[in-house]
């Protein structure tokens, strides 16, 4: 998820959007441990979409 769509989405939207992505970066590190993934770059990919709807809720929250 790239960062200007991000910024489109509202507070409500962003907390859920937040917890879907966790649970599905904790599936797919459960899954690469089991057996390693076809392509570990999605590890890399929902972590860091995971960081930038953290950063955005902190960036509403102190403006």
């Amino acid at each position: 998820m790239k960062q200007s769509e991000i910024k489109e989405l509202s507070v409500a939207e962003l907390q859920e959007k937040l917890s879907e992505t966790k649970q599905s970066y904790s599936e797919l590190k459960m899954a690469h441990t089991i057996s390693p993934l076809e392509n570990p770059i999605q590890l890399r990919a929902a972590r860091r979409t995971v960081a930038r709807i953290a950063t955005e809720l902190t960036k509403r929250d102190l403006q």
